[in-house]
């Protein structure tokens, strides 16, 4: 991080349970009620003890306070320094080999960290990134999500009884696409390649960033499990800051947009089929990659 801001982020280490898995990383900004959400969630769901890292962004609505009551590690910004400082903050206090990014505006559903780390010990190698499975309230168009599913739009109106019945009428294969939390790497992988670009401050299109830099060190398993799920209420956080030019910045660093680096590089929500390969030279694929080249320019 950048001077500036990494000195002024404050970081406050908390106890690591006994045989933690995971270091879960959940960046907040003023988002209290999704953010008890989302812990209680993992306290009550998850199969295995995990060691849960909050950055706060301000804290003005007592996240701050509510974090150090419960005696989480945490690190604090007094402004909004965005995801990619916040991820990179956190990353400090790290204390297991697997770092896991999740959004403060997600429910984790029963047993959803067992599918991830069954995944991990059918691995020959580190050379991975996965990804659990949103449940969304509303039709995205994201192949690689289970949506509409509408079980509420924030906590007050949350129908957890109704989602946890609805699972078992939910079936999703393993798919190809891992990129958007929640999402699982090694901790040396994400040390190899530096951790978010915080280029792409306060953190759009950052998701594609960190997994075309995965893809340049060699890393052909982006795999996106179906058993893994976590509902999410969506976009509680970005929608309250400009999108900025994130986008135009992955062109220009890529080549390509991040939209066909999803389709062409990763196959996004294709069946897994296991690794993946370098695009085929079509002529689809050349006009991708020449339209990237154009809006790198605009």
């Amino acid at each position: 991080m950048p001077n500036d801001i990494s000195s002024s982020i404050q970081q406050q280490q908390g106890p690591l349970p006994l045989d933690a898995r995971f270091s879960i990383l959940i960046p907040s900004w003023n988002n209290l009620p999704y953010l008890k959400l989302c812990v209680e969630s993992i306290r009550r769901h998850s199969h295995f003890p995990h060691q849960i890292i909050v950055h706060i962004n301000q804290g003005t609505d007592g996240s701050l306070d509510w974090v150090r009551q419960e005696q989480m590690a945490h690190t604090y910004s007094a402004a909004n320094v965005g995801v990619c400082h916040a991820l990179n903050a956190a990353r400090e206090l790290v204390q297991t080999n697997f770092l896991l990014f999740l959004n403060d505006d997600m429910f984790c559903c029963p047993d959803w960290d067992l599918p991830l780390w069954q995944a991990i010990q059918r691995q020959p190698d580190e050379r991975y990134f996965l990804s659990s499975t949103m449940i969304e309230p509303y039709a995205s168009g994201n192949p690689a999500v289970l949506a509409p599913y509408d079980f509420g739009r924030q906590p007050d109106d949350f129908r957890e009884a109704d989602l946890l019945r609805a699972l078992p009428n939910m079936p999703k294969a393993d798919w190809s696409g891992a990129s958007w939390p929640p999402n699982l790497v090694p901790l040396s992988l994400w040390d190899q390649v530096g951790g978010y670009s915080v280029e792409y401050s306060p953190g759009f299109y950052s998701d594609p960033d960190f997994s075309r830099k995965l893809w340049e060190i060699g890393v052909r398993r982006f795999i996106g499990l179906g058993e893994s799920r976590v509902y999410h209420f969506g976009r509680k956080s970005t929608v309250r800051i400009p999108k900025g030019k994130g986008k135009r910045l992955f062109v220009r660093k890529w080549g390509v947009t991040p939209a066909d680096f999803y389709r062409y590089y990763l196959r996004m929500g294709a069946s897994w089929q296991g690794s993946l390969e370098e695009p085929k030279p079509t002529w689809a694929f050349r006009w991708a990659k020449w339209k990237g080249w154009l809006k790198g320019f605009r």
